[in-house]
């Protein structure tokens, strides 16, 4: 939008040397072995992330870190952490100050001890309710990314002071679905996440790449849209029999899944891509951010879940495929606007699904319907620097208003 454009070329200038920066902080922290739990930094951080839960989790915060990294270019920044495994694993990733709090007594020192005004928090984890005891900060709800999953629009969200979301598709999902939600908690900044997407992890190829996405059960059976037990094994078949490079990058619970149906189609999937009849382009990404792979990508099969959003939003000009593992398409239209602008794969199709992902690569039709789909979800934003002003001015008006409210209440 034209507002933002002096400030989005303004913070392409100040970003172009971001992954240098970081490498350098990184390097430092690594070379003087930095092992305390709290470091200093953190207890003056104005802007905390918050993340109470074990390295398994680790990908929801660390899409953030890249944002959060510009943020500390004007505002002291500090990760709060309460497993030391995760401390442990955060520590190669990044250069801003780590807290590590294991025990609620911890925290609450720390929170005595510190400055914030505003915390953020990427999940809806049992850990966050102990941080919101602090009144002294503004609690604010980013989540971990743009779906269409019941966890996006879950009661918990009224536990904040603030709920940032992506676009207009995200405040329905929150006015719709919830009973007395206050609609002013609600703050559009788009998908900043998306304005720092990490250098391409694939190999070049000459061919057309097509990624396979699927999600995970979840942790309860309305949040359950993974296609791995009734279809990836045949979506997988289908897509080696194209002609285009085949990528299978499934979620990151995936792999340890104790659902029998999800690890059974799984390890057929490894062997299917890795099999000496398949070809040796094909491989399997399990480890790594999915994001280091759009670049790479040029049709994408996915389920209803953040990937199949965050590569709308990235890659508008890409074929997109749906699964529909219910075979009930006016629930995914129920469950999903995407649905409405793309392809839909299921049990009664399937095995045509193939020549539909090698028909779309070479003659787009759907493009215009997921322009408009996008159009809904996001606006007019595009990954260029624009999400991440919004972010920030929101963050450098809810650190001036907390001051504000905290004055008053003194005053008072």
């Amino acid at each position: 939008m034209p507002r933002y454009s002096a400030r989005v070329r303004s913070f392409a200038a100040r970003s172009a040397n971001y992954l240098e920066r970081g490498a350098r902080s990184v390097h430092r922290r690594l070379a003087h072995r930095i092992e305390v739990p709290v470091d200093p930094a953190a207890e003056q951080a104005e802007v905390l992330i918050y993340f109470g839960d074990d390295p398994q989790r680790l990908y929801q915060l660390t899409q953030w870190l890249p944002v959060m990294e510009h943020v500390a270019q004007t505002h002291r920044v500090a990760c709060v952490l309460r497993s030391p495994a995760t401390h442990i694993a955060l520590a190669s990733q990044t250069a801003l100050p780590l807290a590590l709090l294991p025990t609620f007594d911890d925290l609450m020192r720390f929170h005595e001890r510190g400055r914030a005004k505003v915390v953020l928090y990427v999940n809806n984890g049992l850990r966050n309710f102990p941080s919101l005891v602090l009144r002294t900060a503004l609690h604010v709800h980013v989540n971990h990314g743009e779906s269409d999953k019941r966890s996006n629009s879950s009661n918990q969200a009224k536990a904040y002071d603030r709920v940032f979301v992506a676009g207009e598709v995200a405040t329905r999902r929150y006015l719709d679905n919830l009973l007395e939600f206050d609609e002013r908690r609600l703050v559009t900044i788009g998908r900043p996440q998306l304005d720092f997407l990490p250098p391409a992890i694939l190999p070049p190829v000459s061919r057309p790449t097509v990624m396979y996405a699927p999600t995970w059960e979840g942790e309860s059976i309305d949040n359950d849209w993974s296609s791995l037990r009734a279809l990836g094994v045949p979506i997988v078949e289908q897509l080696l029999l194209t002609a285009a490079r085949v990528v299978y990058k499934p979620h990151p619970r995936v792999a340890t899944s104790r659902d029998p149906g999800i690890a059974s189609a799984h390890r057929t999937i490894m062997r299917l891509i890795g099999s000496p009849a398949a070809d040796a382009g094909h491989l399997a990404f399990l480890e790594g951010n999915v994001l280091a792979a759009f670049e790479s990508v040029d049709a994408l099969v996915t389920d209803i879940s953040a990937v199949g959003l965050d590569f709308l939003f990235a890659r508008p000009d890409c074929p997109i495929v749906l699964t529909d593992v219910r075979h009930d398409p006016d629930a995914l239209a129920r469950a999903t606007p995407l649905a409405a602008g793309i392809d839909i794969v299921d049990a009664g199709n399937v095995r045509g699904l193939g020549v539909l992902v090698s028909s779309r690569l070479v003659n787009d039709v759907r493009r215009s319907d997921r322009e408009a789909v996008r159009k809904a979800y996001f606006g007019d934003l595009a990954p260029n620097g624009e999400s991440t002003v919004r972010f920030l001015a929101e963050i450098e008006a809810l650190c001036q208003l907390r001051d504000k409210l905290l004055a008053e209440k003194v005053l008072a």
